[in-house]
């Protein structure tokens, strides 16, 4: 059976035509992709700039210390052999002076200082001991105590608290015999210690005490007794 083809069904002829618009084709596409370019994206900071600061700058300077000038000292030395002679014990020195210019001093006046004698000085201080002691009344301290014990009167308010005690008082003996100084030295009670002094100083005047027969002050101690009798 033979096959019948016909003229127009066959493409061998449009070959050539297929094969030029292939290579047309291709060659735009290759021209196209040199040609294309990507567009370019512009970013735009809205953030504003922060002011710059300008620091002053101080320049750093340094004082250069300068190191202390020693100034020179001149020293003189003096040279004594142009003046003085060295000699030895043996060699004899003669001299131009005479003894007879000094004289035997006959014509010197001579002055003495005169010393006035000095005041004596007299310690005012109180004695404990003196050679003949003060005396109350021709009688001593204990004669004195006897009486200030009469002279009491016992305080109230210590009679109501049943305060009893010793009261040491202390005082000077001057020299015209009165009684000065006086203080507490122990007291068991302030309305004591007051009646005490108040007895004391009513006391009438003593004999003062002498030492080497010139009248002294001299300090007593005396104890007063306060009790209650039933």
């Amino acid at each position: 059976m033979e096959i019948k083809k016909s003229p127009k069904a066959d493409l061998g002829e449009w070959r050539g035509v297929f094969l030029l618009i292939g290579l047309i084709i291709a060659l735009g596409l290759t021209v196209g992709a040199f040609l294309w370019t990507q567009k370019e994206v512009v970013y735009e900071d809205n953030r504003e700039a922060a002011p710059i600061v300008e620091q002053e700058e101080i320049p750093i300077t340094r004082e250069e210390i300068k190191p202390p000038v020693q100034q020179q000292q001149k020293v003189e030395i003096k040279v004594f052999n142009d003046i003085l002679d060295v000699v030895t014990n043996d060699t004899k020195v003669e001299t131009e002076m005479s003894f007879d210019d000094f004289g035997d001093g006959s014509d010197v006046n001579y002055e003495y200082a005169i010393v006035e004698d000095e005041e004596e000085i007299v310690d005012d201080a109180p004695l404990i001991k003196a050679e003949v002691m003060p005396t109350f009344q021709g009688g001593d301290l204990n004669d004195f105590r006897a009486w200030v014990q009469k002279q009491l009167r016992y305080p109230q308010i210590a009679l109501e608290n049943n305060i009893t005690g010793r009261v040491t008082l202390q005082f000077v003996i001057e020299k015209d015999g009165r009684l000065t100084g006086i203080k507490v030295i122990q007291s068991p009670d302030s309305s004591l210690s007051e009646e005490a002094i108040r007895v004391v100083q009513s006391s009438p005047k003593w004999t003062p005490g002498k030492q080497r027969n010139q009248p002294v002050r001299v300090s007593f101690t005396l104890p007063v007794m306060f009790q209650l009798r039933n």
